[in-house]
């Protein structure tokens, strides 16, 4: 029997209809009005995710998962965002304090992009190699990552979430069925990778699945009685619910989806395919730039990292030219660790080495600390490098620097210092810890603001200050930063090509193999995200280049008196940011740095 209902709606309505009928009151106090809607959309998106709410540390719904690829659930999505939406713009601007003001704008902002998104068919398309519920739940299930698991009421609860993620499978089945019916598919070369993810979750011994970790986990503090109780009912869930759930998924994706599934690769492809592809590049770099300009940016970025890795093979007196350079790098076994252990043991002593320089471009620091830890074997063969998942509210939790360990030849040492700036401190771990922690915003924007132009943008641009804080003394560790800022650049010429130019994956592979050192594996799981999540790589290197430009900005208009320390605390204090709305924050602290310098003028004569 399908439980699970949609929530919170009603409620909505009602509040709505609250503020229809008694909108000439309330505009007079524009900045409750305000507070009152924005918190109440915050609400009902809890309730309706409570993924969500698990992933922040809210654990009110965890017991639940929302079918939201449902088209019952998607109906009320769109009527949820166009009635928050009406109900914005009904507040009066001109009454908002500037901080409002913008709150406002990232509002209206947020919800005009949902409602965009909402009219193109992504629920036909739930299952992919690197994203959805067949992936997110073993990690949940593992007792290492958001779920906790520390009460038998925990334990009872994910059973429950179990039940819901049994039909979230079957509906994304019924989905790709209808996908397959109206030519809306994912292609056909990066699907036969999820075969293997399914493979890992049939097991005959329930000990053997990953959805037992969380009993290995389980608490000393648990009575025999209650142990074996527990065990008992994970043993039937898995093999009774787990198991059967994902083997229906294995033979429908096997037997009816691939032998359906496009063999194109490009979003293009698919109908509105153009359209919607323009839209995932705005909605990703936050900008209006078009495909046609971000390739060409692209190819003007890969042409200057080159230069500069040429410069370093040259300061390292190597004898060869680059693309001899790029086979040195890539299998000389002086630059590659061994050992799993030994890698994750490299980044945690540079987590402190890092940790000690911070303080001389920063004065703002998160209250949550983060562990270096090895992507869970189940998924490590289709993961990327390196990614990061952000902390709990409350810091029971810490952020979660994951390093993959699957292939050893993909992690190489030189590239150690850049990925952890990128995806720890200062980059990811500061970025989303930070905004979090600031109570003054409201909960919309302290854990959403997912722009991926300003956090992936953020995260590259603390790569780019690594000199500055003291790393990249060892030219090899330069040429490694180089080498990640290369990926980014190539992600805009190659996801563009493959998506409004005609190219195809080898055509993809064998660009990224030429300008780069990455390992043949990683390059292949690259395009294969890119073909997947179109647009979404475009956003790195976008937002970078925004956030470089505006400190460059600062720096020309305050000279002597700029202080990279004011203008890392300007751009993350009040969270993720739309890049034009980053920008014109950016003027307005320029603007009045100078009038601040004006007035101590005066003031001196």
């Amino acid at each position: 029997m399908n439980r699970i209902r949609i929530i919170g709606y009603s409620w909505m309505v009602m509040l709505l209809t609250g503020v229809d009928s008694a909108h000439g009151e309330e505009r007079a106090n524009a900045t409750a009005e305000l507070a009152r809607v924005v918190e109440a959309y915050f609400e009902t998106a809890l309730e309706r995710n409570p993924l969500m709410a698990t992933y922040i540390g809210d654990h009110r719904y965890d017991d639940r998962l929302a079918n939201d690829i449902a088209p019952a659930f998607l109906e009320e999505s769109l009527a949820v965002e166009r009635q928050y939406l009406e109900a914005a713009r009904r507040i009066e601007a001109a009454d908002l304090s500037p901080s409002d003001r913008l709150t406002l704008e990232i509002f209206v902002f947020e919800r005009e992009r949902a409602i965009a998104t909402l009219g193109f068919p992504s629920h036909l398309l739930p299952v992919s190699q690197i994203s959805g519920l067949h992936l997110t739940m073993p990690v949940l299930a593992s007792g290492r990552g958001a779920q906790p698991f520390r009460t038998i009421a925990d334990y009872e609860r994910f059973l429950r979430r179990i039940g819901d993620f049994v039909v979230w499978i079957d509906q994304a089945i019924a989905n790709m069925q209808v996908g397959i019916a109206r030519r809306i598919t994912n292609p056909k070369a990066v699907m036969e990778s999820v075969l293997p993810q399914l493979d890992a979750m049939v097991v005959d011994d329930p000990t053997r699945s990953p959805f037992w970790g969380a009993i290995e986990a389980m608490p000393d503090e648990l009575t025999r009685a209650e142990r074996e109780r527990i065990e008992a009912l994970y043993r039937q869930a898995i093999l009774e619910q787990v198991v059967p759930a994902y083997e229906r998924l294995r033979h429908f994706l096997r037997d009816d989806y691939l032998p359906a599934a496009r063999t194109s690769v490009a979003w293009s492809a698919l109908p509105r395919g153009q359209e919607w592809y323009r839209l995932l590049a705005e909605r990703f770099t936050t900008t209006r730039l078009s495909p046609d300009e971000i390739h060409a940016i692209g190819l003007a970025e890969v042409a200057r990292i080159r230069a500069e890795m040429d410069a370093v093979r040259r300061e390292v007196g190597f004898d060869g030219d680059l693309p001899a350079f790029f086979e040195y790098l890539t299998t000389d076994p002086r630059f590659y660790y061994e050992r799993p252990e030994d890698l994750i043991a490299g980044y945690v002593a540079l987590q402190r080495r890092i940790d000690g320089l911070l303080p001389k471009m920063f004065v703002d620091f998160p209250q949550a600390n983060y562990e270096v830890r090895a992507v869970e074997p189940f998924r490590a063969a289709s993961s990327a490098g390196a990614f990061y998942q952000r902390p709990s509210e409350d810091g029971s939790r810490p952020g979660i620097f994951y390093v993959n360990t699957y292939n050893l030849k993909a992690q190489p040492k030189f590239g150690m210092e850049t990925l952890s700036l990128h995806e720890a401190a200062p980059g990811h771990h500061f970025q989303v810890s930070i905004q979090q922690e600031l109570e003054d915003l409201p909960r919309f924007r302290r854990f959403g603001g997912n722009y991926v132009a300003y956090t992936e943008g953020w995260a590259l641009y603390a790569e780019s200050i690594g000199r500055e804080l003291g790393l990249f003394l060892d030219p090899y560790q330069y040429y490694g930063r180089l080498s990640d800022e290369m990926l980014r650049a190539m992600r805009l010429v190659v996801d563009t090509g493959l998506h409004t130019r005609g190219w195809t994956r080898d055509r993809a592979i064998e660009y990224m193999l030429a300008n780069s050192t990455l390992a043949p594996s990683d390059v292949v799981s690259e395009v294969e995200r890119y073909i997947a999540m179109p647009g979404q790589a475009l956003g790195y290197k976008i937002g970078q280049l925004r956030i470089s430009a505006l400190r460059a900005r600062a720096e020309q208009a305050l000279g002597e008196v700029f202080d990279v320390r004011a203008f890392h605390s300007v751009v993350l204090r009040d969270g993720a940011l739309p890049m034009d709305v980053l920008e014109a924050k950016i003027d307005r602290w320029i603007d009045a740095e100078r009038r601040s310098l004006t007035d101590q003028s005066a003031a001196g004569s």
